[in-house]
């Protein structure tokens, strides 16, 4: 089908369509729909134009979401791959989605924000979006996805722990049950313990924010744990290895300690912390090339899954 057909069968003129399109602003919502409904109805899905340059990069309220850090972190990298590649940046807090009504751009990049927010995307823009550590909804059309390997950063972790020795393993996971990567990483942790026939107890496994990690990391010290994962959170690590030490524990001696990555406080603990890391540049590079493709109206993977990568460091020793 061509655009000339899409406009008579909506009842406007061709650069209405064209207008729809490209999301342009002064469009009425109405219109908008008529246009969108047609195009679905008869499989139609149009070219962009690869002269408009601009992207929203959609991110998270830090004062309600406690993902900042990861936040900023790809953020750094994926700027720095956009502005390579000729994008124009503007960033929206989740909070103020409806600004996307009256902007033009060529398409969205969310960042760690929840998918219910991006339902029907498809049926408001004809443009990508592209979900940061993020998995679409079941009602998220037209919607991408690159994330990071969750169960196999979780079954590194574990893995490396068990490698070195510990054979009672316990962890902390950032968040709160159902908000963001926390069930996947809490089922990736009690697999990776069970495939090595460690205990799998649903007790070794803690989900806490920040004010709880002593009290939590204090419990699981309790369980007999000889190693310790603390998984996300904007200074886990950190404050996992102050809990150790008010515990008197030290490490790795007594704990042996795997931490997320934090670029700023990893490597500055004292012993400097083994860690996972997303591989931002990755991630970038990756929401970078959807983005070219889904502009160009070529076919895209609805999913790219990148793997974690283990940093070691003193943390963590051979027994």
């Amino acid at each position: 089908m061509r655009i000339q057909e899409i406009a008579e069968k909506a009842g406007v003129s061709i650069a209405t369509v064209s207008r729809v399109f490209s999301h342009h602003p002064n469009i009425r919502r109405e219109i908008r729909d008529r246009v969108f409904a047609v195009a679905r109805e008869y499989g139609y899905h149009p070219r962009l134009s690869t002269k408009q340059r601009n992207v929203v990069i959609v991110a998270p309220y830090k004062l309600v979401y406690p993902v900042q850090a990861y936040v900023e972190m790809v953020m750094t990298e994926l700027t720095r791959e956009l502005s390579f590649r000729g994008y124009r940046i503007e960033i929206l807090p989740h909070d103020n989605l409806e600004r996307l009504e009256s902007i033009q751009f060529c398409g969205a990049v969310s960042i760690g924000v929840e998918t219910p927010l991006f339902e029907r995307w498809d049926e408001r823009f004809a443009l990508p979006l592209i979900l940061v550590d993020r998995q679409p909804s079941g009602r998220s059309g037209g919607v991408l996805c690159v994330r990071s390997d969750e169960l196999q950063g979780m079954d590194l972790a574990v893995g490396h722990l068990a490698e070195c020795g510990c054979r009672r393993i316990g962890s902390v996971i950032h968040g709160r049950i159902g908000m963001g990567n926390v069930d996947l990483r809490r089922s990736g942790i009690l697999s990776a313990l069970e495939k090595r026939g460690l205990p799998a107890e649903e007790s070794l496994v803690r989900i806490a924010l920040p004010d709880d990690y002593i009290e939590e990391i204090g419990k699981l010290l309790r369980n007999g744990i000889d190693g310790l994962f603390c998984c996300g959170g904007s200074n886990a690590g950190g404050i996992a290895a102050y809990a150790l030490s008010l515990y008197g524990k030290r490490i790795p001696e007594d704990i042996q300690l795997v931490s997320s990555e934090r670029a700023q406080t990893s490597r500055y603990c004292i012993p400097p912390q083994t860690t996972i890391s997303q591989d931002y540049s990755a991630v970038a590079s990756a929401v970078a090339a959807a983005l070219d493709s889904g502009v160009r109206g070529e076919e895209v993977s609805p999913e790219t899954v990148i793997p974690y990568r283990l940093i070691l460091r003193d943390s963590t020793a051979p027994r």
